[in-house]
């Protein structure tokens, strides 16, 4: 009843705005679409709230997170030289972006390869560990594209949704959220799979943001959401013949990760009117994607 009440609010306060708004000749008129966003958010928000009281603490979630990491353990011995040259430039990245993510949180992020070409997606887990499939790395062509991906996934950490995600899955298989033990039974397969549209979009938004604090170009967000947008087209929808023959096992990924995501396009609109509403557009110079590794000789190849 409270929720009702205070939505009821939210409503009066946004068509009074309205009101006023047209009664006023010397101020800037609120569009009706602007009133429409604000109850939107609103009514989010509320959603989220009963989350908010009973949030795991950064404690928990970060012994959570460290819990569930240690099914994604990988042997660094068993990975190859590219492998491990992947990995180390993931965490070279993901080290730049993270931090000028949230202050106030001070979680520990970590960065890590998972070695399987058929894997095009990334991930993160409470607290702190993120996961990018190399099969997605096989689609960048810039570091810029890397960090916008690394961004979306510590945003999804920095603002809740891994945590809020361990409250709802707690809920439903009726575990308690202070045993940590009880709550690494949720499934792997729950943070592999997205969130829901608005937490995605806020993803992209905020991790273009941290991305671009991290001396990164905001069009490498851009350049990826345009491959997607080619992907889809060519093994989801069918509208043209691939250019690149992917594995089944790779089409199955790319699928999975479509179902879970809102559509690229969108994804790619809202990522250009952000670089227009930040005025980013002179920031369009990415890096190369160039990564090191050690032969078994010991030395560095480019």
């Amino acid at each position: 009843m409270k929720r009702i009440a205070a939505f009821i609010g939210v409503l009066l306060v946004g068509i009074s705005a309205l009101y006023f708004s047209e009664r006023r000749h010397d101020s800037t008129p609120v569009s009706a679409n602007a009133v429409v966003e604000v109850v939107a958010d609103a009514q989010r928000d509320l959603s989220r709230a009963p989350m908010r009281l009973t949030r795991l603490s950064d404690d928990q979630e970060i012994a959570v997170g460290n819990e569930l990491a240690e099914q994604y353990s990988i042997n660094s011995a068993k990975l190859s030289p590219e492998e491990l040259a992947l990995d180390t430039y993931i965490r070279q990245v993901g080290s730049t972006v993270a931090s000028h993510a949230h202050r106030r949180r001070r979680l520990p992020y970590s960065f890590h390869l998972l070695p399987n070409r058929s894997m095009i997606n990334a991930f993160s887990l409470p607290g702190g560990p993120v996961y990018v499939g190399e099969g997605l790395l096989s689609l960048m062509t810039s570091e810029d594209e890397l960090a916008s991906v690394l961004g979306h996934e510590i945003e999804h950490i920095d603002h809740y949704h891994c945590a809020e995600r361990v409250q709802v899955e707690a809920k439903l298989r009726n575990l308690k959220l202070g045993v940590i033990g009880a709550l690494v039974q949720i499934p792997l397969s729950v943070w592999e799979a997205g969130y829901n549209k608005d937490e995605e979009l806020e993803a992209d938004r905020e991790g273009m943001r941290v991305a671009v604090l991290g001396g990164y170009s905001p069009y490498g967000a851009v350049t990826l959401f345009e491959k997607f947008v080619k992907l889809h087209k060519e093994y989801i929808i069918h509208a043209q013949n691939p250019e690149e023959e992917l594995s089944e096992l790779a089409i199955q990924s790319l699928e999975g990760y479509f179902r879970s995501h809102p559509q690229p396009s969108e994804r790619l609109a809202q990522a250009n009117a952000l670089i227009a509403q930040e005025g980013w557009r002179d920031r369009k110079v990415q890096k190369p994607f160039r990564v090191e590794y050690e032969t078994h000789n010991g030395q560095y190849v480019k």
